[in-house]
């Protein structure tokens, strides 16, 4: 197991009826700016809870955080912090909602062009706004850890970004919340926690035993609660689990001790960035074609896997192919298509754009190994088409 550092300060209130503690958690006579996304929340009645809860304070509102959120649209808000002198934010939605957050948060007091924050991978460790969150949908454990991915629109660039000083001061995880939420949002959570644990569990063997079989409980899980809670999103029970999966999948605990990839992702954020697809849904496309051409490199632990989650039988090679088709099985359980031709007609192109894009990035050896060039970014797509 590999040295590691654990530190996490989110105060994680999860439950029902957990919204009435909100007031108690935001400074007193702190100047408030509620952020949100869309505008789902004032038909599920989330917003009218928040502002009942926030009586007293001074308000201002902030809507129409996109998914995948906008680098155009947080300086925006990041103006009107400015302007109302906010010293505290509240992010009332979902992973894009809270990490266009955590962008405002950062964002706000840095020094130079707020723009260099993702260009240049800047860590923010100090001088951000304080945030909470109160979380409407369960998917990219945003609610508990410190890292966020943010949109650049006009260069058609996603990139991640974080920091010590970007976790969440509380977030309100009530699981009652999806009982509202369409069933793609639902399918994508699920998939997109299940390849969050993917990153950090499918490298290679590591004598991690307790965080292998932490990831294969997560995994685990959401195989067998995933299906379900599309269908019954109003069974508390399956929402619960659900919700709990995709915080655990990502708030900093799997990943300490033992290697990681997040290669999926990095590929993933190219797609939604040049075609607008569903982050979680590029994810399904990606994952699987990766873990062909990495074969060799993850064999070992995709045939552990293969083993320990769908129990499957025969030699290691056999296992770990096998594995693969079971994940991409899972996919389609869960309502993903698994081709970019299935999503876009304009797709011939992107394996060049993709590789050509990480050349000029300088991501040159990605993944646990260090062993993912360009030239096996460019033969990933090309398979996922």
């Amino acid at each position: 197991m590999n040295n590691f550092e654990l530190y996490n300060p989110t105060n994680y209130i999860f439950g029902k009826g957990q919204m009435e503690k909100l007031s108690t958690l935001i400074p007193k006579n702190a100047k408030v700016l509620v952020a949100y996304g869309g505008g789902s929340i004032k038909k599920n009645g989330i917003y009218k809870s928040v502002m009942e809860n926030l009586k007293g304070f001074e308000v201002t509102e902030f809507g129409g955080i996109e998914p995948n959120p906008h680098f155009e649209t947080l300086q925006k808000a990041i103006a009107i912090v400015k302007e109302k002198k906010i010293d505290f934010i509240l992010a009332v939605g979902g992973g894009s909602v809270i990490d266009g957050v955590k962008f405002i948060s950062g964002a706000t007091k840095y020094e130079g062009n707020p723009i260099e924050i993702l260009q240049k991978r800047i860590l923010i460790k100090e001088n951000a706004i304080p945030f909470g969150t109160v979380l409407t949908l369960p998917a990219t454990g945003s609610e508990m850890n410190s890292g966020a991915v943010v949109t650049i629109e006009s260069t058609q660039e996603k990139l991640a970004f974080g920091g010590s000083a970007l976790f969440p001061q509380f977030s309100i995880c009530d699981p009652t919340v999806i009982e509202s939420l369409p069933k793609r949002q639902i399918q994508n959570g699920i998939v997109d926690a299940f390849t969050h644990v993917m990153e950090q569990y499918l490298t290679y063997p590591h004598h991690a035993y307790l965080q292998d079989r932490i990831a294969e409980g997560v995994l685990t899980t959401l195989i067998e609660i995933g299906p379900k809670v599309v269908e019954h999103p109003t069974d508390y029970h399956l929402a619960s689990n659900y919700m709990w999966c995709c915080t655990m999948a990502l708030n900093g605990l799997l990943n300490k001790g033992v290697p990681t990839d997040w290669a999926t992702h990095m590929i993933g954020h190219e797609l939604t960035a040049l075609y607008g697809i569903d982050h979680a849904r590029t994810l399904a496309i990606v994952g699987p074609q990766l873990y062909t051409v990495l074969f060799e490199t993850k064999k070992e632990k995709l045939a552990q896997y293969g083993k320990r989650i769908f129990h499957l039988t025969g030699s290691d090679d056999e296992i770990a192919k096998e594995a693969i088709t079971k994940t991409v099985e899972f996919f389609h359980m869960m309502g993903m298509d698994t081709k970019l031709s299935q999503y876009t007609d304009d797709y011939e192109k992107a394996a060049s754009f993709i590789a050509d894009r990480f050349q000029e990035r300088g991501w040159v050896a990605m993944g646990e190994k260090q062993n993912l060039t360009p030239e096996k970014v460019k033969q990933i797509v090309e398979m996922s088409y």
